[in-house]
């Protein structure tokens, strides 16, 4: 099982690399307001959904890859031009032009190199000249990492974690940002704090942590994986991180 597939069973609602903080970065970054269309790609459980969705864009459309993703993600809308909608991110179906902010978390890690320049592309067509780009994604240290190193990382992540998991450094991420037309307006990098302790406290409240700890003991068989994803964090901590970019298309 893939281990945010398992983490949200057992009750994860917040499966960003750097935790909320960097989601709460990005989209005050963005700056959403009455005037913005907002497109978010692969919203999950709507946490990050919530903070744009309190900017009160004119109007909200996200993109999941299943019916059973988009109907979690639809458990925050409410709004008569709030809707979620299964399509590819890569290929959404919807018009061009149609919004002033995209932005996605925790997905282009998991794609390889053309899908993800195929991403960031649709991210452009998507937007108005002068829209808002967010990104929020695993991000290996440092920049001049080899190339050795950066595959050892890739193969045991991608293993570990059920999930084909391909970060980059923070100047291939802005890389493939401005290679797909953007300027980038802000960064943000920060330690991978998905499993950290305080960081899980802060973003799932003591109520979740201590139903999340429940649901763990009432299911054993599931700590030797949680055990060796911990580990494999603390492992690679002097090489793992998370990154928040904002870009404009120019």
């Amino acid at each position: 099982m893939p281990a945010h597939w398992m983490l949200g069973r057992l009750g994860k609602r917040v499966m960003r690399p750097g935790g909320l903080a960097p989601s709460r970065r990005m989209i005050e970054a963005l700056r959403i307001g009455p005037d913005d269309d907002v497109v978010e790609m692969w919203p999950g459980l709507g946490r990050t959904a919530a903070l744009a969705l309190a900017g009160a864009p004119r109007s909200y459309t996200g993109i999941e890859r299943g019916a059973a993703e988009a109907s979690r993600a639809r458990a925050v809308l409410s709004g008569p031009d709030q809707r979620c909608l299964v399509a590819p991110v890569h290929r959404t179906g919807l018009a061009s032009g149609c919004a002033t902010v995209v932005y996605g978390e925790a997905l282009l890690t998991l794609e390889p190199a053309s899908r993800k320049s195929a991403i960031v592309a649709e991210a452009a067509r998507l937007l108005r000249p002068g829209g808002r780009y967010g990104i929020h994604e695993l991000l290996l240290t440092p920049d001049g990492l080899a190339e050795a190193a950066k595959a050892d990382i890739e193969r045991t992540l991608s293993r570990v974690l059920a999930v084909g998991a391909r970060p980059l450094t923070a100047t291939e991420w802005r890389g493939l940002v401005e290679s797909g037309g953007f300027a980038v307006q802000t960064e943000h990098t920060c330690p991978l704090l998905l499993l950290d302790p305080r960081t899980f406290l802060a973003d799932e409240g003591l109520v979740g942590a201590i139903a999340f700890l429940g649901r763990t003991l009432a299911h054993p068989e599931v700590m030797p994986r949680l055990a060796l994803i911990w580990r494999t964090f603390q492992r690679y901590r002097d090489h793992l991180g998370a990154i928040a970019l904002t870009a404009v298309r120019e």
